[in-house]
């Protein structure tokens, strides 16, 4: 099953563009004509589409208790829509050593043209794209699947220690343990070649993210995020986002590369 796209990746251009810029209002597709094509979700014009999913667009969360293995851990499994919210937030200015802080502007004053994300490159993390993530969960892994961007993945190991022998690596190293009903996510070894945020915020190979993810019901997951990074931050930084359940959708193929025929227009400035 392929996925329909309403326009070449100049759509995407432009809003990898406006990310370097300022906090987006993603643009989710409608019903209108010429662009019927997207997925009913069930919520208020619950349609998702290859832009995302604005916050009044986002389905009605089912309701319900939070689901559980048979060990009695929160089973955190599901397709998970993050909407404008979640998307943009990082819970207020990033505190950034001045030379990271210049980095950052200077990346917007070219309006975002060397964003690795807009030339098909991992997102990183914390960094997450407006479309559709799924989450796949066993005793020994966890796995996150991403709809948009590369069509890539995080794999969560549990039961182990970080790996002492790998490259630095777009997505790092990531190990899992859970916490009570809490799964903390430790990840380090990454380098330094993705941006934070589509405003261009920088960070070094000596990055370390912890995420706190928990489902306090059927419809929400919850995630705390901490970046500590000694060599571009001034101090750690936390902030929290909220997914919702949906009960309609898949995640799909979406090849960035194929479509991403108007990168040499990225010239900013």
């Amino acid at each position: 099953m392929t996925r329909p796209f309403l326009a070449s990746l100049a759509a995407a251009a432009a809003l990898a563009a406006m990310l370097s810029l300022a906090p987006l209002r993603i643009i989710a597709q409608s019903t209108e004509k010429g662009n019927t094509k997207g997925k009913n979700l069930g919520g208020p014009g619950g349609v998702i589409a290859v832009n995302g999913v604005r916050d009044e667009n986002l389905p009605t969360p089912p309701a319900g208790p939070t689901p559980r293995e048979a060990d009695g851990k929160p089973n955190l499994s599901g397709v998970w829509l993050s909407g404008n919210y979640s998307f943009a937030n990082m819970g207020g200015p990033l505190p950034l050593q001045p030379w990271a802080q210049k980095l950052m502007q200077d990346r917007q004053a070219t309006r975002g043209r060397e964003d690795p994300e807009a030339k098909c490159l991992p997102a990183g993390v914390p960094r997450i794209t407006p479309y559709p993530f799924k989450i796949v969960q066993s005793p020994e892994v966890i796995v996150m699947l991403f709809e948009g961007n590369v069509h890539s993945f995080r794999q969560f190991l549990l039961k182990r220690e970080h790996d002492k022998d790998l490259d630095p690596s777009w997505m790092g190293d990531s190990i899992a343990s859970w916490q009570g009903d809490t799964l903390v996510v430790d990840t380090v070894n990454f380098n330094d070649k993705t941006w934070l945020n589509g405003r261009g915020a920088p960070h070094t190979d000596k990055l370390h993210v912890i995420e706190r993810y928990s489902r306090p019901d059927l419809g929400h997951l919850d995630v705390e995020i901490t970046m500590e990074d000694p060599g571009a931050f001034t101090k750690p930084h936390t902030f929290k986002r909220t997914h919702i359940l949906s009960t309609t959708w898949e995640i799909h193929e979406y090849v960035c590369n194929e479509f991403n025929v108007d990168v040499d227009r990225l010239v900013g400035k």
